[in-house]
């Protein structure tokens, strides 16, 4: 993530990150404790697979800890907008459709967040970007790995 990108989360991805960091920070260093412990109670360090690896998997858990206070610490949370939206924005849920197939639900999301499978896409993302800013009954066209997708805006909320 760069440092000039904002951060936007649903409440709901800021409540996982919670309880992410709450595991992490609790449970998951409890246990790398235990291994660090019984690996170095093994002796001579310099050969021990099971201390390389406890160290680091505990570089990782340090890591990502970092990662989601320093996400948290500065995320823009998306409010629910009960009203929709007149145009896709960050939070809005767009329904969009490709000619000859069915339609395609998505909410817009920050790229913490983005998981195309489960229907969110990030606003940095191709079609993210590409949808930015519009409305209800327009087409849009982008590029996508696999060549130009073209598809229609039906619904903004």
């Amino acid at each position: 993530m760069q440092d000039n990108e904002k951060i936007y989360l649903t409440a709901e991805g800021k409540e996982e990150l919670e309880k992410e960091l709450k595991k992490l920070r609790g449970p998951e260093r409890e246990k790398l404790s235990k291994r660090l412990r019984s690996a170095i109670e093994m002796g001579d360090l310099s050969e021990n697979a099971d201390y390389k690896a406890a160290k680091e998997y505990q570089g990782f858990l340090e890591g990502r800890i970092k990662d989601i206070e320093y996400t948290l610490r500065n995320a823009t949370i998306i409010e629910e907008n009960e009203n929709g939206h007149e145009v896709v924005v960050v939070g809005a849920t767009i329904t969009v459709q490709e000619d000859g197939y069915p339609p395609e639900t998505y909410q817009m999301v920050g790229s913490t967040e983005a998981d195309p499978i489960a229907g969110k896409i990030s606003h940095f993302s191709p079609m993210g970007k590409a949808l930015l800013g519009k409305k209800a009954g327009e087409r849009v066209v982008t590029d996508t790995p696999n060549g130009k997708l073209e598809f229609k805006i039906l619904e903004v909320n």
